[in-house]
């Protein structure tokens, strides 16, 4: 199967879908093959909808050769598309009806909700001095779990405000990664009500472990490997 039917939330921004042709439900991606995707356009919120706290934008990627990632972040940041904007409830279920649950998706691929003008990005100013908690499932549990964790932040459930950067669902071969992204590593007090709020919502029992990764350690040890390629 291709990855083109594989995700089938590419077809709310492949560039030959125009705004009006039938299919597009939603209503944050209008006329979205005009735009640059790095630009964190506000999308609209009708007055009957329910607007959000914050806005987001949902990433799509596939995860680069190993070899590519420890000499740029080029590879990366190319390798992701940007599926919609949501600044509302409505807009919100209209973008994830559309989108293709975590057994559809194929190993390396990795789904991004994040906070508008946030990329799922490392070096993101919002990012660069923050880090994340992952968690590692069993395939069985990881949809419900993925679900959970996306109303979870669009519903402010973690209660720490803009610290908050994104959520990430890592699809790997023998199971699965979900992570939270937030501001600030060197704030161990947000980080811990962070990781206590990743368990409770996921219900997690004490017996699972959730691992924290500082993003500025993951960019030093990324420019250390790009170094030693340049001298080998």
């Amino acid at each position: 199967m291709t990855e083109r039917k594989m995700c089938k939330f590419y077809n709310l921004n492949v560039p030959e879908r125009r705004s009006g042709e039938p299919g597009n439900q939603n209503h944050a991606n209008n006329d979205e093959d005009d735009r640059n995707p790095d630009d964190p356009l506000q999308p609209y919120v009708p007055p009957h909808e329910h607007k959000l706290e914050y806005s987001y934008w949902m990433w799509f990627s596939r995860r680069p050769p190993a070899r590519e990632l420890s000499s740029t972040t080029t590879g990366y940041g190319q390798a992701l598309r940007l599926v919609g904007r949501v600044a509302s409830v409505e807009q919100w279920w209209g973008l994830y009806t559309h989108l293709a649950r975590p057994a559809e998706l194929p190993p390396s691929s990795d789904l991004h909700l994040f906070k508008l003008g946030i990329k799922p990005m490392w070096e993101d100013p919002a990012n660069i001095n923050g880090g994340k908690w992952v968690v590692r499932l069993r395939k069985t549990q990881t949809g419900r779990a993925w679900e959970d964790l996306c109303m979870a932040m669009l519903g402010e459930q973690f209660m720490v405000g803009a610290e908050l950067c994104g959520v990430v669902l890592s699809v790997r071969f023998q199971e699965d990664h979900l992570a939270v992204w937030h501001r600030t590593a060197s704030d161990t007090a947000a980080a811990a009500r962070v990781r206590d709020a990743l368990r409770r919502i996921l219900q997690l029992p004490a017996s699972v472990p959730i691992e924290y990764k500082a993003h500025g350690e993951r960019l030093r040890a990324s420019a250390a490997r790009a170094h030693d390629d340049e001298r080998s």
